[in-house]
């Protein structure tokens, strides 16, 4: 009975020995591995750009590495399933847009996931000036142009990243504005919809300064107006559709980072000052400017609550367009 009792002592020791050392285990620093960021388009749009140029320098600043993910699909809805399932450490992100938490709730009847419950914002990032594009082939080079020219047509099919997307909203206001008659087809993100209005499969689209950057400034889009109250910095040369004679005409895409709901708070605190910090390297700011973008850097508390002051904004547009992707 001494024997084990002597052993017992021992065990009971070692154990308590043991317990300090799990729980350094258990607050092991964040991030402890690499970083999955999910964009829920196509490589080559405007928001794989914006994440992988935040990427790369958030990955210096956290001291890990960050991999991007393209999930595309279902209007951002197949990436944002996946980062709500995922386990909320931190270690799982996700580029969530005007789609992903404004606009999906009012058009998809059935959702994979909570654009209110399922996330924790991180904060905001950019918003995306939208420009009215049009084929080089398309007869016309203003607005005046534009509509007299569509006017002529039985219906104009118009291109967008897909349904729900800012760029299909924005399309659908222009359409009320204008009395203008329309058909929407939607894709992948908008790497493709550019592609294929460039090719002239389709004659239209409203994109995004970022995806259409290169695009524009090559000839092999011509711009007919910018979406915005005023021009943009570095697409100055375009006017914009409101000085045109569409008074009153807005529509832009905004975007900002998540991770799911129940990351911890620190986790979330640390993302969000490697996300500021990146935002502020002359790096990313030239990268920014020549794509048109406005910086919207913010805290998680203010994406929230512009999400949710998106949501009834697109709901009131969506619910009077009739818009549904069901």
């Amino acid at each position: 009975m001494r024997t084990f009792s002597s052993w017992s002592k021992k065990l009971l020791f070692a154990a308590m020995l043991a317990i300090p050392a799990a729980g350094a285990i258990a607050a092991e620093p964040f991030p402890s591995r690499t970083i999955e960021w999910v964009v829920p388009y196509p490589a080559g749009g405007g928001t794989d750009i914006v994440a992988r140029t935040l990427a790369q320098y958030m990955s210096k600043i956290l001291g890990q590495n960050i991999v991007i993910l393209n999930k595309s699909g279902a209007a951002t809805a197949i990436g944002a399933e996946y980062v709500a399932r995922a386990s909320a450490d931190g270690h799982v992100l996700l580029s969530a847009d005007t789609a992903t938490l404004a606009a999906n709730p009012f058009i998809y009847k059935k959702l994979s996931y909570d654009a209110e419950k399922d996330f924790a914002s991180i904060g905001l990032t950019v918003r995306f000036p939208m420009i009215l594009v049009v084929n080089p082939k398309v007869p016309a080079k203003n607005l005046e142009e534009f509509i007299a020219w569509a006017k002529t047509q039985p219906e104009v099919p118009y291109a967008t990243p897909g349904s729900g997307s800012p760029h299909h909203l924005a399309t659908e206001l222009f359409r009320e504005m204008t009395g203008l008659k329309l058909s929407h087809i939607p894709y992948r993100g908008a790497a493709p919809a550019v592609q294929d209005v460039v090719a002239g499969q389709v004659p239209f689209m409203f994109v995004d300064t970022a995806s259409g950057q290169q695009y524009i400034s090559s000839g092999r889009l011509r711009a007919i107006g910018v979406a915005s109250p005023k021009r943009v910095k570095n697409f100055d040369t375009i006017p914009t559709l409101d000085e045109q004679g569409l008074k009153g005409f807005e529509a832009y895409a905004w975007q900002g980072l998540v991770a799911p709901a129940g990351t911890p708070v620190a986790a979330i605190d640390k993302l969000n000052k490697a996300m500021l910090a990146a935002m502020e390297t002359p790096e990313v700011k030239e990268k920014l400017t020549t794509l048109g973008l406005e910086a919207i850097p913010s805290t998680p508390e203010e994406m929230t609550k512009f999400a949710a002051d998106e949501r009834i904004k697109w709901s009131k547009v969506i619910k009077a367009s009739g818009i549904s992707a069901d």
